[in-house]
């Protein structure tokens, strides 16, 4: 269990895995979900990896990236882990191309203004 980390421990995986899941995404196509297990598992993983960080943030410490739809980061984390024979990829496609970016940004901007 990871109660011992601090919140900006936890926006450091955050940035670490939305920066992952961009890198896995560049140059691949939507198909690919379909036809490659391990590079759906890696991005779902880098996904559910924000969902945990995400859930496990105080109030606080989300309050340092107010950009970032929190309630939206956990309730996927929470599709993915328990919904996860069921997952519409075309989602999982769209968050991983067009909000990672997004997040990326907000997260490095809270960053460097966040005390270590």
């Amino acid at each position: 269990m990871d109660d011992h980390l601090t919140d900006r421990e936890r926006a450091e995986h955050m940035l670490v895995a939305a920066k992952d899941a961009t890198s896995y995404v560049t140059g691949r196509s939507r198909t690919s979900l379909d036809s490659d297990s391990m590079f759906r598992r890696a991005v779902i993983n880098c996904l559910q990896e924000i969902g945990e960080a995400a859930a496990r943030m105080s109030d606080e410490g989300r309050a340092r990236v107010p950009e970032l739809p929190w309630t939206k980061i956990v309730g996927m984390r929470h599709i993915l882990v328990h919904v996860y024979h069921d997952l519409d990829q075309d989602t999982i496609w769209k968050v991983a191309t067009t909000q990672m970016e997004p997040m990326i940004v907000a997260l490095e901007a809270a960053m460097s203004k966040w005390p270590t």
